[in-house]
């Protein structure tokens, strides 16, 4: 559980673009649970680079609170995302104005993967392009039934290749292709069936369904949750048998982690756990 001061802790971070004058995501802190917000309407929360940058910060620099259990990763209005703002990809802009682009894109969605706390996409509306790749890339991803996820990059004569990445990593081969090749959208439910998100609810239940999983989240272990999602991910590439090999390790050190011990303490004397959070 968190402490009375925590609960009614509150931060409230905003980060401008470079002349000062718009703020293009906030981040609140409330109760353990980060929100970072995009917030410009305006261009459909497009993924410029000052969007990125100002993401990627308020990711950055309040992922290491020891208060902070999980980061949900909103947007204001009814597109979460519109993928990257195609008025930094004009031939004006040069070829290493569009590496800086997909490059500070790739640099953001690592941080999301590296993160020590998972970080939950809350998605209400569509998220295309490389809003859609946020999304795959996204720990966790909670949608309302009314949203649509789509790669539309070839309509416009710049395929997807980098959201790709993403999706087919999170989607089965012919699902990504058919996003992909056609640009075509695809549905919450076809969404949730591809396991593009985790789960799918009625746009009026969507804050009630993030709050409880960010509850569940916060109910456990910082430190036991940090490891966990590293070895997550850290496994998914190897063959099961050298998998396995590292996750014993794993499962060994995390038994001899302070809150390891606690937990097992509380499980064999029928109590609820009273975690440290400490590493």
């Amino acid at each position: 559980m968190l402490s009375t001061s925590t609960r009614s802790f509150r931060i409230v971070c905003q980060l401008g673009v470079a002349t000062g004058k718009r703020t293009l995501s906030t981040f609140t802190h409330r109760d353990g649970v980060g929100t970072v917000l995009l917030d410009n309407e305006k261009t459909r929360n497009s993924l410029s680079l000052d969007m990125m940058n100002s993401i990627l910060r308020n990711i950055v620099e309040n992922q290491s609170n020891p208060e902070l259990r999980c980061i949900v990763l909103t947007a204001k209005g009814r597109v979460f995302s519109a993928g990257h703002n195609l008025k930094e990809l004009t031939p004006e802009q040069g070829s290493e104005a569009h590496l800086q682009v997909f490059r500070k894109c790739s640099e953001l969605i690592e941080a999301i993967r590296s993160a020590p706390v998972p970080i939950i996409a809350k998605v209400d509306g569509l998220a295309a392009a490389a809003g859609c790749q946020l999304v795959a890339s996204c720990d966790i991803a909670v949608c309302s039934d009314t949203s649509s996820f789509s790669t539309p990059g070839a309509s416009f004569g710049i395929f997807c290749s980098t959201p790709g990445v993403a999706v087919v990593r999170a989607v089965p081969r012919m699902k990504a292709a058919y996003m992909l090749l056609t640009g075509l959208p695809i549905d919450a439910k076809e969404a949730l069936d591809a396991g593009l998100v985790s789960k799918v609810v009625p746009q009026d239940r969507l804050d009630e369904e993030v709050t409880k999983i960010c509850n569940a989240i916060a109910s456990k272990s910082r430190p036991v949750i940090e490891l966990g999602k590293r070895f997550f991910y850290e496994q998914l590439p190897l063959d099961v048998k050298t998998a396995y090999a590292r996750g014993e390790q794993v499962m060994v050190d995390n038994l001899a982690t302070k809150d390891g011990c606690e937990g097992i303490r509380s499980f064999v004397e029928k109590r609820k756990p009273k975690w440290s959070h400490e590493s």
